[in-house]
């Protein structure tokens, strides 16, 4: 069974991320493909900002790397680049940790000038870390989310649309290997 791993960037679960993990766990569920969701939040702080390579919770989270196919990396955009959480989980991966999987970036942003971020800051970290198939990022404005009074979100469709154009393309790419 093919396998994904969702690697999430953000301090919270409250975040409009929230809402786009949420469609890319839904839509793998859909397609038969096994998720395993890392809300890098959840592990110990002190196993991050130490570099704990011998903590159980990040041996755990990094044999879930080892073991899937597709790894989709989500993070916010805070002053032009990925999150400081996502960097410290990102230091502690083995490192040729993502040789042979297929990856697909994707970030929520305040505005448009941020959108290279994706390209200049964390597609690079990717490659160092063996990635070679990397899906072409998607960001999304988070005015293209909008949070609702139940405390849910609504996405935008011209945001569904390119994000399922890329998900699309890593089922095909999964199936073709």
């Amino acid at each position: 069974m093919t396998k994904a791993v969702i690697i999430n960037g953000s301090n919270s679960k409250s975040s409009r991320l929230t809402a786009i993990h949420d469609k890319v766990e839904n839509y793998f569920k859909a397609q038969g493909i096994a998720v395993h969701n890392n809300f890098i939040y959840e592990l110990p702080a002190e196993d991050l900002i130490t570099a704990n390579f011998t903590s159980k919770a990040i041996i755990s989270e990094n044999k879930q790397i080892e073991e899937a196919d597709i790894i989709v990396v989500l993070t916010p955009i805070y002053k032009a680049s990925y999150t400081g959480i996502l960097k410290t989980y990102i230091d502690l991966l083995p490192q040729k940790a993502l040789r042979g999987k297929l990856i697909l970036p994707i970030a929520v942003g305040g505005s448009i000038g941020h959108l290279l971020a994706l390209e200049y800051a964390l597609k690079p970290i990717l490659s160092v870390l063996g990635a070679t198939t990397i899906a072409h990022s998607v960001y999304i404005l988070d005015q293209q989310i909008i949070r609702l009074e139940n405390g849910g979100f609504a996405i935008e469709e011209e945001a569904i649309q390119r994000l399922d154009v890329e998900l699309k393309q890593i089922k095909q790419l999964v199936i073709v290997n």
